[in-house]
């Protein structure tokens, strides 16, 4: 799977430990930045990740701030863009099979490592159920 990466200053940790994670199941990584610890603003690194995915170069991405509140909220700006703000694995998996999520959001100051690495697992593994959750993805279309 091809997947986009991007962060503020405040997620670059996570965004280097998740790149490598990725590649090491094999999936290949787009780093849209930034990275150091600088401060910057996060839709300079967030709606290139989202525009990726939403124009199919990437199948899904990942941002990443402090929060990811504000990374979530840039993400989901770009049309075709289901971004999810995880906080546990249930809410990764919830996010895949329900709403689709392309994109996940993630708060590096609010987050473990090992909750992270569960997020990521439960939010890859999970394929959409489709159904009644079809209908209303594409209401968000609308």
């Amino acid at each position: 799977m091809k997947v986009a990466l991007g962060a503020d200053h405040a997620g670059v940790g996570y965004k280097a430990r998740v790149a490598r994670w990725l590649e090491a199941r094999g999936h290949a990584v787009t780093d849209f930045g930034t990275g150091d610890t600088a401060p910057v603003d996060y839709p300079r690194f967030v709606r290139p990740v989202a525009e990726a995915v939403a124009r199919g170069d990437a199948d899904r991405g990942i941002v990443l701030g402090g929060s990811g509140n504000g990374e979530a909220m840039a993400a989901n700006r770009v049309r075709g863009v289901r971004c999810a703000l995880c906080w546990s694995a249930e809410s990764a998996r919830l996010s895949r099979a329900h709403n689709d999520a392309n994109v996940l959001a993630l708060g590096e100051r609010l987050l473990d490592w090992s909750t992270v690495e569960r997020i990521l697992e439960a939010w890859f593994a999970t394929p959409f159920d489709g159904g009644r959750h079809a209908r209303r993805i594409a209401l968000l279309d609308e």
